[in-house]
């Protein structure tokens, strides 16, 4: 009893010295409702990182907002389809978006040669370039080129963009072929793989560019590279194949580089 008198009565003492703990001296929380989570915790919100990374294009405002909620958005990618990977710093990157890059960089984004380039940051691109060589031919987000974001730096990037001419390879965009209208309207229809509600691919044509879709997912882009082979805008090593007979498409084979699926046009 006498020890607990004793530790009782230097309790005034520690507080004025600041020793007590901060949760001892702080008041208790009001109790409240827990926030409603998604179906996806603790893993991360797929449609908010996709909004986020589409945001990240364009819109400081909003994108300010989310990541001063969340701070680990800055790190988030989405994936546009077949691995077309993006972060909201590579969208800021290549839309020349430097205010946007900022933000994201202060809360942990993970810089890139990308984002140096976009931002002028040439001792950083030439580092690069010194220690991985050929690296000034790596595509980016959408397989835009190196070239293509230092462009979009503008005034600031100016040096890198000079720089990266006497390299010779830093703007080699993926090889394409043009599609005759005919040949591309031929290949549009409906494309089964499965029995499933969402197993089938559609083809259509939309501002004179053909492009494919799966339920649910985001439609890509398909560059023609020759012999009614394509591949999806953002991935060249991906194949999207058509099998033509008699001047019909029969079928659809997608491969990176073997063989993923099968499709069978059904309309």
């Amino acid at each position: 009893m006498s020890n607990r008198r004793e530790f009782l009565g230097v309790l005034p003492g520690l507080a004025a010295f600041g020793l007590l703990s901060s949760s001892a001296r702080r008041p208790p929380v009001p109790a409240r409702e827990p926030a409603a989570v998604g179906e996806s915790f603790p893993r991360a919100d797929l449609e908010l990182i996709e909004r986020f990374v589409r945001l990240a294009h364009t819109d400081l405002p909003e994108v300010r907002g989310m990541v001063e909620r969340q701070p680990a958005l800055a790190r988030a990618s989405w994936d546009w389809g077949f691995g077309d990977w993006e972060t909201g710093l590579g969208a800021a990157s290549h839309t020349g978006k430097r205010e946007i890059a900022e933000l994201l960089l202060a809360h942990g984004a993970r810089p890139t040669i990308f984002s140096a380039a976009m931002m002028g940051h040439i001792d950083v691109v030439k580092a690069f370039v010194a220690a991985l060589p050929g690296i000034q031919r790596t595509f980016g987000p959408h397989a835009l080129t190196l070239m293509a974001h230092a462009r979009a730096g503008g005034p600031d990037a100016v040096a890198v963009v000079k720089y990266l001419e006497t390299l010779g390879d830093a703007d080699r965009r993926p090889p394409s072929t043009p599609l005759e209208a005919t040949t591309r309207e031929g290949l549009v229809g409906r494309y089964s793989f499965g029995t499933g509600p969402r197993d089938y691919f559609d083809i259509d044509v939309r501002q004179d560019q053909l492009g494919l879709q799966r339920p649910g997912t985001n439609r890509r882009f398909l560059v023609h590279t020759g012999d009614l082979v394509f591949f999806p805008s953002g991935v060249p090593s991906v194949r999207v194949v058509f099998r033509v007979e008699s001047g019909a498409a029969l079928q659809l084979s997608i491969a990176d580089p073997e063989i993923l699926v099968t499709a069978t046009r059904v309309a």
